[in-house]
C-alpha cells in the first residue's frame, strides 16, 4: 500500500494518474493547502519543504516505509518500481528525464505565477501579468512544436506527459487559447481519453471547490503571504 499525501491541483494530479496506470494500490491523504495542513509538524515530518504532494511506500524494496516528495521524484520513483512509463536505455530515459526536468523547473512554476498574477491577486500588477503570461505562451510553442512531431512528449507515453498534462489542463487560468496549439489540443484530448486518466483526476474532487472561492485566509496561507512557520 502506498500512502499519497495530496491535494487535487496540478502538482498532486500527476501522482494520482501514475498511480493509477501502474495499478498501484493507494490511499489518497487530504492536505488541504488552503487551510495550511502542509505546515502542521506531522506533515513537515514527512517533508520539511512543507510541500505537497508525498509519498510514502510501506511495500519498499527493503521492507521498510519509504518517504518520497518532490513530484518528479515521485515520478521517477514510481516508474522505476513499477518497471512502466520510463524507457530503460540511456538515450530512451534521459529524453523523458529532459522533459520531465522541463516541466517542474519550467512550466509548472511560470504556470503558476500565471495562475496568481491572472486569477488570485487581490490587486492587478500588469508588469507581472504580462511577464508570466508572456513566458507561458513561449513554453507552449516549444510544447506544440515537441508534440507536432510526435504522439506524446517523448516519443512513447511516459511520465514526461503524466507530468505535464495537469498543468496543460489549466491552459485557460495561463491566459492561453488551445486554438493556437493544436497539436497540445490533439495530445491533452487523448490522455484525457484514458481511463487511469478519467480515475485519477476523480480523486479528491468532493474535497473541496475552494480553488473558485479562496478566503482571504486560505490564499494567504497558500501563496506564503505572512510569514513563513519556523
Amino acid at each position: 500500500m502506498i500512502d499519497l499525501y495530496m491535494w487535487p491541483t496540478g502538482n498532486g494530479k500527476k501522482i494520482t494518474i501514475m498511480l493509477e496506470e501502474c495499478g498501484f494500490d493507494y490511499r489518497a491523504i487530504p492536505v488541504h493547502i488552503g487551510k495550511g495542513d502542509q505546515f502542521t509538524p506531522e506533515f513537515s515530518g514527512l517533508n520539511p519543504n512543507q510541500k505537497m504532494p508525498v509519498i510514502v511506500d510501506n511495500d519498499s524494496a527493503d521492507g521498510k516505509p519509504l518517504v518520497v516528495f518532490e513530484s518528479g521524484a515521485i515520478l521517477q520513483y514510481l516508474a522505476e518500481k513499477s518497471g512502466r512509463f520510463m524507457p530503460q536505455d540511456v538515450r530512451g530515459k534521459y529524453r523523458v528525464l529532459q522533459w520531465l526536468n522541463w516541466q517542474v523547473s519550467g512550466f509548472g512554476p511560470m504556470a503558476g505565477q500565471a495562475h496568481y498574477f491572472l486569477r488570485y491577486a487581490s490587486e492587478q500588477v500588469p508588469h507581472a501579468q504580462t511577464r508570466f503570461r508572456n513566458e507561458v505562451t513561449r513554453l507552449y510553442k516549444v510544447l506544440n512544436g515537441v508534440l507536432t512531431q510526435n504522439e506524446f512528449i517523448a516519443g512513447d507515453y511516459s511520465i514526461a506527459d503524466i507530468a505535464i498534462w495537469p498543468w496543460a489542463t489549466r491552459y485557460d487560468w495561463q491566459g492561453q487559447d488551445l486554438a493556437d496549439y493544436p497539436a497540445v489540443k490533439r495530445w491533452l484530448d487523448a490522455i484525457a481519453a484514458r481511463p487511469a486518466v478519467q480515475r485519477a483526476t476523480d480523486v479528491g474532487k468532493d474535497w473541496s471547490d475552494f480553488s473558485l472561492q479562496m478566503s482571504d485566509e486560505e490564499k494567504q496561507k497558500l501563496f506564503h503571504l505572512q510569514p513563513a512557520n519556523p
